[in-house]
């Protein structure tokens, strides 16, 4: 991670396993309670499609965060399958990703950094959101303390061009981004830099102008980059797997202007998840939507299964965990 260390445990409590995620605090910029406070709300955040916090240890050199272990994260699984995922399982993720989010923005807590490393899944193809902006400032961070490069794939167009005015909404952008990956089986704006990142973004959605972005003209940002005026093309051609609903809600997530993206709540009930019933809308937060039993999820077509292994207790498990 960042300025963390993750581990693998066991607890002695429950003798279940644990991501134990170590946090130093003599990088830390400011007190330590800013981390504290953050660390507190996530541990209010009780939801069937995030990731439980069980314990924190606080020390004077590092707080360390202990979490419910989940096998993979979506990268991986996305990789396992050869990056061909059945359909339905894309819209029973996506699904879990909006439950999640939901919930969270419900609670006026927005994610901030949304990606397939981020949504961690188990062998029942539970889906839980992890890793929420940890100790992160207003403004979103372009290199780790570490000097790592921050993905800048699943940020949206108003983030990138300096906007510091966050909403629920944010999240809302990277939500189309990991759609599209799942269903397509490859990255919607794999961009290196900023420039790149709006680059790719204006070459398949059209370079905003003052009709379809209110506001944009002002913007020095972007007045300097000085983009080519591209014309919007059809998502469908890029995405030939998805039907006319899923087309459909993809753009509503991308829209330029934040407060026009459709929100996760409303995006729950969209046309494109008919198929999944009614009863799915009416679960206890804390219950997974594959209590169901019309929830299954479907053999994944190209599935490595060795990463699950039914016996040997998790020995040859990827040991790395992202949060």
């Amino acid at each position: 991670g960042t300025y963390a260390t993750v581990y693998k445990g066991r607890s002695k409590l429950t003798e279940n396993l644990v991501a134990l995620k170590e946090i130093r605090l003599e990088h830390e910029e400011g007190a330590p309670c800013t981390a504290i406070r953050e660390v507190s709300l996530l541990k209010d955040l009780k939801h069937a499609n995030i990731v439980t916090l069980h314990d924190i240890v606080h020390t004077d050199k590092s707080l360390t965060l202990v979490f419910e272990y989940l096998d993979k994260d979506l990268k991986q699984y996305m990789d396992d399958c050869g990056n061909i995922m059945s359909m339905h399982n894309v819209k029973l993720f996506l699904y879990q990703i909006l439950r999640g989010l939901a919930y969270c923005h419900r609670r006026k807590v927005l994610h901030r950094d949304l990606k397939p490393q981020n949504l961690l899944i188990n062998e029942k193809g539970e889906l839980k959101l992890a890793d929420f902006g940890l100790a992160r400032a207003k403004s979103v961070p372009t290199k780790t303390y570490s000097n790592e490069v921050v993905t800048l794939w699943y940020r949206p167009p108003d983030v990138l061009l300096g906007s510091s005015e966050y909403s629920t909404q944010i999240d809302m952008w990277g939500v189309g981004c990991i759609f599209f990956e799942m269903a397509s089986g490859r990255p919607l704006f794999p961009g290196s830099t900023v420039e790149d990142e709006l680059h790719l973004i204006f070459r398949l959605l059209g370079t905003p102008c003052q009709e379809t972005w209110p506001g944009i003209s002002s913007s020095d940002e972007f007045r300097n980059y000085n983009f080519p005026k591209y014309k919007p093309q059809p998502l469908i051609n890029h995405a030939p797997r998805l039907d006319t609903e899923g087309i459909e809600l993809i753009a509503k997530f991308l829209q330029y202007e934040s407060k026009k993206r459709i929100s996760a709540e409303e995006a729950m009930k969209h046309a494109y998840f008919r198929s999944l019933g009614t009863r799915i809308h009416t679960l206890p937060e804390s219950v997974s939507i594959f209590s169901l039993k019309e929830i299954q999820l479907q053999k994944d077509p190209g599935f490595r299964n060795s990463t699950y292994p039914e016996t040997g207790h998790g020995k040859n498990r990827r040991q790395s965990m992202l949060f």
